[in-house]
């Protein structure tokens, strides 16, 4: 193989594991976002939510 070639093929691996890991990145990004509070709509709020009820059924059946 040329020097030419193996450049190109550097570059061209170069190019594919940058491709991956921003890809990576960008679902990395995503999961995270699903974990902070925002008001409602992520699973974080949502989980809180239903801690919050199972707490309050929890009272209504000591009580009794």
């Amino acid at each position: 193989m040329s020097l030419a070639e193996w450049a190109a093929f550097g570059a061209g691996g170069c190019a594919v594991l940058s491709a991956v890991l921003i890809g990576l990145r960008f679902l990395v990004k995503g999961w995270l976002n699903e974990l902070r509070p925002n008001g409602g709509s992520s699973i974080k709020d949502q989980i809180t939510r239903l801690e919050g009820r199972v707490d309050d059924l929890f009272i209504l059946i000591s009580k009794q």
